[in-house]
């Protein structure tokens, strides 16, 4: 065959059987043609896979997880984008602008960290615990600070005004420690 020859037989462009021809990667016969079936086995054993031109025979595609369908479908309708169906099949274009749209949003977040929009959950909790705990202190000293105050101002005495105050900051304190943060 002729380089032109077994260019299309192999599906390859002719300056890369001329590459191939000087790399010693084709059987050639003493008159310079080149022997199609030993050049085949030649070029395969000694030719880079990822250089190879794509076979004509399609490989059999491993099935998509139904988690992962379904997670491009909410990520689709999130964005209020049509989606699939649950169980109906997504395309390729479905799924590419599911996979942009998480990108972005990725790439939104990391910048809002950067400037300092965003903070780590366990470190916003740390810091309400922090808060709310300075907050109950602060309550719980303050019927000692201001009952002997008090109890000047309205004429009675100082342990019962002590006393008295001390329990209603408790009961309301106890009333605030039903509410809970939820960070979920």
């Amino acid at each position: 065959m002729s380089e032109r020859q077994y260019a299309a037989h192999a599906g390859v462009s002719r300056g890369a059987v001329q590459k191939a021809k000087l790399a010693g990667r084709l059987a050639l016969y003493g008159d310079g043609s080149i022997e199609a079936a030993g050049s085949d086995v030649r070029r395969a054993a000694l030719t880079d896979p990822a250089r190879q031109p794509p076979s004509p025979v399609r490989p059999k595609l491993k099935p998509v997880p139904e988690a992962a369908v379904a997670a491009v479908g909410e990520t689709l309708r999130e964005q209020g984008l049509s989606a699939p169906a649950v169980g109906g099949s997504t395309t390729f274009l479905q799924a590419r602008t599911a996979n942009e749209v998480l990108k972005a949003q990725e790439r939104r977040l990391k910048l809002q960290k950067m400037k300092g929009e965003l903070v780590a959950r366990d470190r916003a909790k740390a810091l309400l615990f922090r808060l709310a705990r300075e907050e109950r202190d602060a309550w719980v000293n303050w019927p000692g600070r201001v009952a002997a105050l008090m109890a000047a101002e309205l004429g009675v005495d100082a342990a019962v005004m002590h006393r008295a105050l001390e329990s209603q900051v408790r009961a309301h304190l106890g009333e605030l420690a039903d509410v809970r943060t939820d960070f979920e």
